[in-house]
């Protein structure tokens, strides 16, 4: 989940990219050695992301992740494999896999001793845990103050995808406390960002959002665009269809 978009000059991080962005994580995930602990890592990140936006390649996940452990040697590697731990287990608590709350809690919290504050692999260590408490603890309070740290760590090293995804859920918090100009500026924040890294995968969901937001007709312009981007994705994200599901004929609004 985290990264910039950019990879300069290297042609492997640039298709990996490319791949990863169009949804196609097995096809990225390929191109990379598993025999060294950072592409191995890489490796394991990227089938975990497919397992939150697909719903599948649980186990797949696990065995790149568990091949990324044992190669991990250093306590920055260490604590990367467990910011990954952490976070493939509160994906499968999310989407009703398994509940893995509790492993979820100990692996970030692993992660926490093991990656100091200031690191760059902090901001996405602070962000998962704000996920951990906006959805599984039920801490809002907690999960905004995570978020906003993982904001301020992602601003300071450039993470520009790890940006506008703390846009957007410290945008999410705000639309729940009726803060609706402050929700509309983060979500567009958040829209911006991935149209201009060509995050394909990420676009729909920040259009639906933003959408939310905004009035007629704007905000039916906002979802129409979102359909079309997921049937382009073969259905991806899969926890997007329910929200953009049209309307049955003949239904009630309000």
């Amino acid at each position: 989940m985290s990264g910039n978009g950019t990879t300069g000059d290297d042609p492997l991080q640039t298709a990996v990219w490319r791949l990863r962005s169009r949804a196609c994580w097995s096809d990225a995930a390929a191109l990379l050695p598993a025999d060294r602990p950072d592409p191995a890592l890489q490796r394991a990140a990227l089938l975990t992301e497919r397992c939150l936006y697909t719903e599948r390649g649980w186990e797949e996940a696990e065995d790149a992740l568990r091949t990324a452990e044992a190669l991990a040697h250093s306590d920055e590697e260490r604590g990367a494999a467990a910011c990954e731990r952490g976070y493939l287990a509160y994906a499968a608590t999310l989407l009703g896999v398994r509940d893995r709350a509790d492993e979820a809690r100990s692996a970030l919290g692993r992660a926490a001793a093991l990656i100091p504050p200031g690191a760059a692999g902090r901001a996405l260590l602070d962000f998962r845990r704000g996920l951990v408490a906006q959805n599984l603890a039920g801490a809002p309070q907690a999960a905004r103050a995570a978020f906003r740290r993982a904001h301020a760590g992602a601003a300071a090293h450039g993470d520009d995808l790890l940006l506008s995804f703390t846009w957007r859920h410290l945008a999410g918090l705000a639309l729940r406390e009726g803060e609706l100009t402050e929700a509309r500026h983060g979500f567009a924040e958040s829209l911006r960002i991935r149209e201009e890294l060509g995050y394909l995968v990420g676009t729909a969901p920040a259009l639906v959002s933003l959408a939310d937001t905004e009035e007629e007709p704007e905000a039916s312009r906002l979802r129409e665009e979102a359909r079309r981007l997921f049937r382009l994705l073969g259905g991806v994200p899969t926890w997007l269809a329910r929200q953009l599901a049209p309307p049955a004929p003949g239904a009630a609004t309000a």
